[in-house]
């Protein structure tokens, strides 16, 4: 493993694990990937705690660091979903003899990790082709995912300074698109209330789409995890397999929204746990038509890209990626 005299720590933590790795700005591959570690969180009364492990484990130093936290950033501290950890800034700083720290969220990491993307790391869905921006030029892209819950965001590069986006797309108001939509919605309705994009596209909203098929079908299915309607689907289950075509087919209805309202013309990636599980029903559903049927746009959403991300570590990447930003920021001020 290469080891810096001056690396910056860079870290992806979830609800139940964290993600650890150095980066070298100076690098056009910033992330040093030999240097990634990955530990419970469960094992760390604090995130100060594992990172002071992981430098210890690696042989390493470092004074910098970009934390990605799976939770809302509010000035100086952040919470992780789903775990008792509570984060502050200026502590872990301490801490760890840090004289620079930035907590940014998950998203926002997901969302710079696309300054950093090569065609390597993505998986096109449908005729759209990319590639990586050429340097100089302005570029304004989406991102989307779903897992646990569906996280979207948004990254504007301007001057080769990049802007991510951090925003609760997530919990907008589900629009139906079909009858079958409708019915879905009216169902999902007499559970929820409103009913939010986040109800039906993640890993719950998975298992939510499907007890709907299966209500209309005159049967209850028991309770089940997204894994067990995606093996059923797998085994040739016809109300799986509808829920699984419906998962695809809405969700690129609202990633193509998604390029409506930021005006990313310049592509929307696909993240989150579950696209590298759903990549082969993505690539053979309804997604790319739906992302595409916007009456007027059409034409123009034709053109626009639609990637998977594929890369192993992307909230790594872009923390890697936001390190590297705030440096040019610095450079640029001095």
């Amino acid at each position: 493993m290469t080891v810096l005299a001056q690396p910056i720590l860079v870290a992806d933590i979830g609800g139940t694990n964290a993600r650890f790795a150095l980066a070298d700005t100076a690098h056009d591959t910033p992330l040093l990937e030999d240097s990634i570690r990955e530990f419970p969180v469960v094992d760390f009364p604090s995130l100060g705690d594992a990172a002071r492990h992981y430098l210890q484990e690696v042989g390493a130093e470092a004074s910098r660091g970009v934390f990605a936290v799976a939770g809302r950033v509010d000035g100086d501290e952040a919470r992780i979903t789903n775990h008792p950890w509570v984060i502050s800034r200026s502590r872990t700083a301490a801490m760890l003899g840090f004289s620079e720290l930035h907590l940014i969220n998950d998203f926002a990491a997901q969302a710079m990790a696309i300054s950093l993307l090569q065609p390597k790391d993505v998986v096109q869905i449908g005729g759209a082709s990319w590639s990586p921006r050429r340097r100089g030029a302005p570029a304004n892209y989406g991102v989307i995912g779903p897992g646990t819950g569906l996280g979207v965001g948004g990254l504007v590069i301007r001057n080769d300074r990049c802007f991510p986006l951090e925003t609760e797309g997530g919990h907008v108001s589900f629009p139906p698109g079909t009858p079958e939509e409708i019915r879905i919605l009216e169902i999902l309705s007499e559970t929820f209330g409103r009913v939010s994009n986040e109800r039906l596209i993640c890993g719950p909203g998975l298992v939510n789409l499907h007890r709907a098929v299966c209500e209309m079908a005159g049967f209850d299915p028991g309770h089940l995890k997204p894994a067990d309607v995606t093996a059923r689907a797998g085994a040739g289950d016809p109300q799986a397999m509808r829920a699984v075509d419906l998962f695809c087919a809405i969700f690129g209805a609202i990633a193509g929204d998604l390029v409506l309202i930021q005006g990313a013309w310049d592509g929307v990636f696909l993240t989150g746990g579950l696209v590298p599980r759903m990549l082969e029903s993505l690539q053979h559903s309804g997604f790319r038509q739906r992302f595409e049927h916007k009456g007027r746009f059409s034409s123009i959403m034709g053109r626009v890209p639609s990637l998977a991300v594929i890369h192993p570590n992307p909230g790594l990447l872009g923390a890697a990626a936001y390190a590297v930003d705030a440096e040019c920021a610095v450079a640029g001020a001095a």
